[in-house]
């Protein structure tokens, strides 16, 4: 029997996506504190329970509270939408906005990127970042199975799958400039 996430206790499945990646591959091929993934942020009272991040991307369709000095970015998706189903228009289309928001030199780092469980719509947009990265598939995945919750292989890999080459499936994004900003030491 699988337990529910208890949304009540903090963010849930809350990480350094780089400081994972790096246990991972065994070797520091990312900066730490730059990139955060979790889940809903409604029941943190305070920035520090949140690594203090700068810049917060909510996946949602709801608004997060505002009451937090990080910057704030609204990417809502339509529940209806199967968002593993990254060759859909929809998906793409949203994907490939919220990747051109690390275009920005503007976005502060760290950046938090959260939906409600931090497993389905962060996952994909976590794995989208570091496929841009050039992070190893297997990597990728591993992270991505680290989340409580229904997390499946399969999902993820037909995600990856749908975007195959970042330079086509994001070819209005500057992802070079993407790089640079991630990469760059941001502490």
């Amino acid at each position: 029997m699988t337990m529910g996430l208890d949304y009540t206790d903090g963010c849930v499945n809350l990480r350094d996506v780089g400081e994972y990646i790096n246990l991972i591959v065994d070797k520091p091929i990312l900066p730490e504190k730059v990139l955060y993934r979790g889940g809903s942020i409604d029941y943190i009272n305070s920035d520090a329970d949140i690594y203090r991040v700068k810049s917060i991307v909510n996946l949602r369709n709801r608004v997060d509270f505002d009451g937090r000095d990080a910057a704030y970015y609204h990417f809502p998706m339509a529940n209806k939408v199967e968002k593993y189903d990254t060759t859909q228009k929809e998906v793409k289309r949203w994907l490939n906005q919220i990747v051109r928001a690390f275009e920005n030199p503007g976005l502060a780092y760290p950046v938090l990127i959260h939906c409600l469980s931090g497993k389905d719509r962060t996952g994909i947009v976590v794995a989208s970042l570091l496929l841009i990265l050039q992070i190893d598939v297997e990597a990728i995945v591993e992270e991505y199975l680290m989340s409580e919750g229904e997390v499946d292989r399969y999902l993820i890999l037909q995600a990856i799958d749908g975007i195959g080459d970042v330079n086509t499936y994001f070819a209005g994004v500057d992802l070079d400039l993407v790089r640079h900003h991630i990469l760059s030491d941001q502490t």
